[in-house]
């Protein structure tokens, strides 16, 4: 059995905060990969990153290992973390994109007391085909990373995104030609044998799964089926965004992952509970996301002196502590809702919440069947306005 010796860095927050820890895509580095997304978290956590052996100048590994080993000593990594921080509670909150979700299922799966709430990005069961892997790996032995630095760059980012970010492209791929090609080597060699779908079902922490529209080694789908596979799993679909969403799309995987991790049931019970702010801090994200930001902020710009105490009220209780629950994905949260506000006749939230229900996931015929499905316990006439209201708000597209 071979553990690696992970070495990492702190990228946000202080000690005082609870824990984050973040990992990296095959070929980057913690830092490259998440400074952007831990700057926007560093007011709720302590953002700590790992990094692959041989990968940001972490030491390279001697012999190979599996993901399961690799996980084994990103664990030992955590553990000095938290002692140094003198946590009576050891568990922390994760974040890993690519190989870094790989990574963190299995300490879902081989160390559930250690992990409290994951969140799992441009990531799957299973990566790729193993024989795949294995050349790639070849490849790198026998001509170095920079052989892969041209095929990485059209995985990594979706189209355009180059020529809007040069500077964290070049920092991406500076990172992916520097690393040792033994250590990259040995990475592949390990993803070639990672395969846990047989297993999702004994996760039992909330997982949140993050999917890039435009990623390729590991689609939606990818992350649908790991959100479906696990007990208490939601799925996020991030418009515009490849394979290293942290760094294509740090606000948004800030928000998603300020919303989840400060969700009442998966926050610690020790002092290191996320406050009142933090909870309103995440119904506000959620609120955004959900209902899209122009709306946001015309509620926002309409609030008075007499309506302040409501909107904070809805933004907290709401969207803060019952929207960021792990029990339901977004999608069934956005059919019971368009169900209730149809049964109570609230048309101006309902046509609000159809466009919500869009964001979600939803589609027009999924939207078609919640509403024929209220015709029989809610009223024909009910699900009559439904059908015209969804229909014009559709039509607007």
């Amino acid at each position: 059995m071979t553990i690696p010796h992970i070495t990492g860095v702190e990228l946000a927050g202080g000690p005082d905060r609870p824990l984050l820890l973040v990992g990296p895509s095959l070929g980057t580095s913690a830092a490259a990969l998440w400074s952007a997304a831990a700057e926007r978290l560093g007011d709720a956590f302590h953002v700590v990153g790992w990094n692959l052996p041989g990968h940001g100048g972490a030491p390279a590994a001697d012999a190979p290992f599996t993901l399961a080993e690799l996980a084994d000593g990103v664990l030992a990594f955590a553990r000095g973390v938290t002692a140094a921080r003198g946590d009576a509670d050891r568990s922390f909150c994760y974040a890993g994109d690519s190989v870094g979700g790989a990574v963190g299922l299995h300490l879902l799966l081989d160390s559930p007391e250690a992990v409290r709430s994951a969140a799992l990005l441009c990531t799957g069961a299973r990566i790729g085909e193993p024989e795949g892997w294995r050349e790639r790996a070849a490849t790198v032995r026998a001509s170095g990373t920079p052989a892969v630095v041209e095929a990485s760059a059209k995985r990594w980012f979706a189209p355009g995104f180059a020529e809007r970010e040069p500077a964290v492209v070049a920092s991406l791929l500076h990172v992916l030609q520097d690393a040792d090609a033994e250590g990259y080597a040995l990475v592949c060699e390990a993803l070639a044998g990672f395969d846990v779908r047989d297993r999702l079902g004994e996760v039992t922490a909330p997982v949140l799964a993050v999917a890039g529209a435009e990623d390729g080694p590991t689609p939606p789908a990818s992350l649908e089926a790991l959100a479906r596979g696990v007990r208490r799993g939601r799925v996020e679909v991030l418009d515009g965004v490849a394979h290293l969403a942290p760094a294509e799309a740090p606000d948004r995987v800030a928000a998603l992952l300020r919303g989840h991790f400060a969700g009442p049931s998966t926050a610690p019970t020790d002092p290191g509970s996320p406050t009142q702010e933090q909870v309103r801090a995440a119904g506000m994200a959620v609120r955004r996301e959900v209902l899209g930001d122009a709306h946001v902020d015309r509620a926002a710009a309409a609030t008075t002196d007499f309506t302040a105490d409501f909107q904070e009220f809805i933004t907290r209780y709401a969207w803060g502590t019952v929207w960021t629950r792990p029990g339901l994905d977004r999608r069934s949260r956005s059919m019971i809702t368009l169900t209730a506000l149809i049964a109570r006749g609230h048309h101006e939230e309902f046509a609000m919440h159809v466009r919500a229900a869009l964001r979600n996931g939803l589609s027009e015929q999924e939207i078609k069947e919640v509403v024929l499905q209220s015709a029989i316990y809610c009223g024909v006439p009910d699900a009559n306005s439904a059908f015209r209201i969804a229909q014009r708000v559709l039509a607007e597209g």
